[in-house]
């Protein structure tokens, strides 16, 4: 497995870690011993980096259950990032973020779930944030007690990743980015590459369109992509993507290759520093760590372009 630095942090990241949304059951039920085998599966295969947050699983923390328990043993030998921004939202009343005690209070949780000692990162969860000063200070707060090592945000919005920023304090980005979503590529990742804010990219399979393994009668049945069967909007966004994975199946074969092609594609640009895909098996994490091995070459990068349109 390759690595590069954390942004400023300097951090030997591996290229692919794990996000861990998929094992808190919103991505369909896995059991305990299914959630631990992932996490193992991963760092066996090479990833150093772990992601999730606070709000990710059914019930919510479940992700961040289960991950504590999967890193048993070897936590000081991985970097851990959760995100504080969403807690009890989906289930009808989210903890108000309006006083610095209120995020020192999640991020106290977030170590209680997980039995740590300290996050490696932090993040808002707020992506649209207007006024993050309270996530600024609570953080600092959280930086001086010894509770994270740094933090950052987790947005699609380059002005708010900016209003983020307007300390230069913000050491980390995660922002969806992957074949099918290109725009972080005009000015979000030349801006993060300028500041030396590390970047991690999440969605870099499209929520499992860039495996190849689905069609337009494809039906979702799962909390987190039933909109794509049951919303006509998202239905007609989701048929058009599901056209150009076709035609990217013309230059990689679905499956495998086309997994960790698209995987690829996003760690190779000059900017990013990790891609978190998610996992429910042992065997999608250790698919998923195999794409770890090559950067692509710009003739590689621009013949996946050119598929896609």
């Amino acid at each position: 497995m390759q690595t590069k630095p954390f942004g400023k942090l300097g951090w030997p990241v591996t290229v692919v870690g794990l996000g861990t949304w998929n094992i808190g059951n919103q991505w369909g039920e896995i059991d305990d011993v299914t959630a631990w085998a992932t996490i193992r599966a991963a760092f066996d295969a090479g990833m150093n980096l772990f992601d999730t947050a606070e709000s990710y699983g059914i019930p919510n923390g479940l992700s961040e259950v289960r991950l504590g328990q999967g890193l048993a043993g070897i936590r000081h030998q991985v970097y851990v990032v959760s995100k504080i921004g969403n807690w009890g939202k989906r289930t009808g009343q989210g903890v108000p973020k309006t006083t610095v005690d209120m995020i020192r209070l999640c991020g106290h949780a977030i170590l209680g779930r997980m039995h740590m000692d300290y996050l490696d990162t932090v993040l808002c969860h707020e992506g649209d944030i207007e006024d993050p000063t309270v996530y600024l200070e609570g953080f600092e707060a959280l930086l001086a007690e010894g509770c994270i090592r740094s933090y950052g945000i987790s947005t699609n919005s380059l002005d708010v990743l900016k209003r983020f920023n307007v300390n230069g304090t913000c050491r980390v980005v995660q922002v969806e980015y992957s074949l099918l979503s290109r725009a972080p590529e005009d000015a979000f990742l030349p801006y993060c590459a300028e500041h030396g804010i590390a970047v991690m990219v999440r969605g870099p399979l499209a929520q499992g369109l860039l495996s190849g393994r689905y069609t337009k009668e494809s039906v979702f049945t799962d909390s987190v992509r039933a909109g794509w069967s049951n919303d006509p909007k998202q239905r007609a966004k989701y048929e058009q993507q599901v056209e150009q994975v076709e035609r990217l199946a013309q230059v990689v074969a679905p499956g495998a290759e086309m997994v960790n092609a698209a995987i690829a594609y996003t760690f190779s640009h000059p900017a990013v520093s990790v891609t978190i895909p998610g996992a429910k098996s042992a065997e999608q994490a250790k698919m998923n760590a195999a794409a770890g091995k090559k950067m692509l070459d710009q003739s590689e990068i621009l013949r996946l372009q050119q598929a896609v349109g």
